[in-house]
């Protein structure tokens, strides 16, 4: 009972800095759609359309740069200290490169908008707003690639003051840009990009600065004394990264393309999907927080080639993303009708978006379930079934199961959201089903 004891609590103590971390990112874009929310429902659905579109494309990225998390914890779990530096720079390379594909995707992306058959007045302000978010995927990535550096060595805090203190630049930068403050002439939705930009730019320039300057990391040689392309950890990287970006696209891209056919429904719909989808991630973040920690207990143990503390630290890791997505849940039920009125006061739009939250509170136990999965078998670099997983979860069960209760028996935008919870529910017992599997017999890197 000791040994659950002190794996929960070291669990929750790499955890609880990546949620409010995680949590400090996601308030970004709550603050943004609370403050456009206050331009209209126009607005607020033409920034849920854009940054979806973005984060869509965005999120293989993100799920790219997560793969040197596992593989330095890893390194650490079997003490080899001295390679961890070179699994960094080399990251960096492969995460530079990557960044640049997804500007050019995002940007020539906003092109697409006018297309896919969304409200003819949204279509604008997404398309504009979406190619002044793709600038800021450079800022991004790199913050990314020191972020999960550190994380693998289970330094976890630093990305999690950056990511608060990023919060207090965007929201003075969207009251200065979105409503024309201190001199700046009003660009509404624009404003609200330009100062995610902004506050992206901090967040890279900050953690890589404390990185390069602080003693914590002079151990393992984290210089940008590049000695050119180690090709074999390289293609380690991908083949961790790439899977795991793609696993994020598919759940991520399933959300997104909901969006597509909310849009289909009208504007009010579109603004009430945007406000819930946005409760939801927020405590989608507390689960990837957990999920983080997860992967990195299970690589450590890994790295000590220790099976019963492999499967240990990863079932209570899920555990925990399954507890903790309860409570959210509950949250959910009690105040449905309260959180939507922080974001707007369109009468339509809040009740819409309170049904939906009702939807969100019985498929979190099962999203924090599968989020924590992913995290705990890529901690044994397992990455190409979760893949598969995911891609029929959401694709071939999620989405059409929407399609079908949305528009076939006409169940509007909340059969697309109970859709997506039967994809949710399928993702999260066969993830766990294949840990059970893989964790009797981990690999070594």
């Amino acid at each position: 009972m000791h040994l659950y004891k002190d794996h929960f609590i070291k669990t929750l103590s790499l955890a609880f800095p990546v949620i409010i971390g995680q949590l400090g990112f996601m308030m970004m874009g709550v603050v943004d759609s609370i403050m456009v929310g206050r331009l209209g429902a126009i607005p607020l659905a033409a920034a849920a359309l854009g940054s979806s579109i973005t984060i869509l494309i965005f999120i293989i990225g993100i799920g790219s740069s997560i793969a040197v998390t596992p593989l330095v914890a890893i390194l650490v779990g079997a003490k080899r200290f001295e390679e961890c530096g070179v699994y960094f720079r080399q990251s960096l390379i492969v995460n530079t490169i990557i960044s640049l594909f997804l500007f050019l995707a995002t940007y020539f992306s906003s092109y697409l908008i006018a297309i896919i058959n969304q409200p003819i007045e949204v279509i604008p302000l997404a398309e504009s707003y979406t190619r002044i978010l793709a600038f800021s995927v450079f800022a991004m990535m790199i913050f990314q690639t020191y972020k999960q550096f550190i994380e693998g060595l289970s330094i976890m805090r630093p990305a999690m003051i950056v990511a608060l203190a990023a919060n207090i630049i965007n929201a003075f930068s969207n009251w200065i840009f979105i409503y024309g403050n201190l001199g700046s002439p009003a660009l509404g939705l624009d404003g609200a990009g330009i100062a995610t930009l902004m506050s992206r730019i901090f967040m890279a320039v900050t953690l890589m600065f404390y990185v390069m300057k602080s003693k914590h990391f002079s151990a393992f040689d984290v210089s940008l004394n590049f000695n050119g392309f180690n090709f074999p950890v390289i293609k380690k990287i991908l083949n961790l990264g790439i899977p795991s970006g793609f696993q994020y696209f598919f759940e991520t891209g399933a959300f997104v393309f909901a969006i597509v056919m909310v849009g289909w429904i009208g504007a009010n719909e579109l603004a009430a999907h945007q406000i819930a989808i946005n409760l939801a991630s927020i405590s989608f973040m507390m689960a990837l927080g957990i999920s983080q920690a997860g992967s990195i207990r299970v690589g450590n143990a890994v790295g000590q080639q220790n099976i019963t503390e492999v499967r240990r630290a990863g079932f209570i890791a899920s555990i925990l993303g399954g507890s903790v997505m309860m409570m959210a849940g509950i949250i959910f039920i009690t105040l449905n009708t309260f959180l939507p009125s922080l974001y707007i006061d369109d009468i339509k739009v809040i009740e819409i978006a309170s049904v939906l939250l009702i939807i969100a509170a019985f498929f979190q136990i099962a999203d924090g379930v599968q989020a924590v999965g992913i995290g705990i078998l890529r901690g044994l670099t397992d990455v190409k079934g979760p893949t598969i997983i995911t891609f029929v979860a959401y694709w071939v069960i999620g989405l059409p199961s929407g399609y079908l209760l949305g528009f076939i028996f006409d169940y509007g935008v909340e059969g697309v959201w109970i859709g997506l919870s039967l994809g949710l529910f399928c993702s999260a017992i066969f993830l766990t089903l294949r840990f059970n599997y893989k964790s009797r017999h981990p690999v070594t890197l």
